[in-house]
């Protein structure tokens, strides 16, 4: 008998509870203050200097082929 009570009953969400919502409340601050922190690292880094040589500085010197050991 007391499986068809439970077949007829539909299932709710549990109650929120203040401690959630106050959670919930301390992730948002908490990404607001990440994105702001983000928005200023990125006004505050300085800008690459444009290479407009033509040359990569990390290639500089380099030659095809085999290189020579470092060491």
């Amino acid at each position: 008998m007391s499986c068809q009570a439970k077949e007829g009953t539909i299932g709710r969400a549990g109650k929120t509870t203040i401690a959630k919502r106050d959670r919930e409340k301390a992730k948002q601050i908490q990404r607001r203050e990440k994105d702001a922190r983000r928005e200023q690292r990125k006004t505050d880094k300085p800008d690459r200097p444009i290479n407009t040589e033509g040359e990569d500085p990390d290639l500089a010197g380099l030659q095809w082929g085999p290189q020579e050991p470092l060491y």
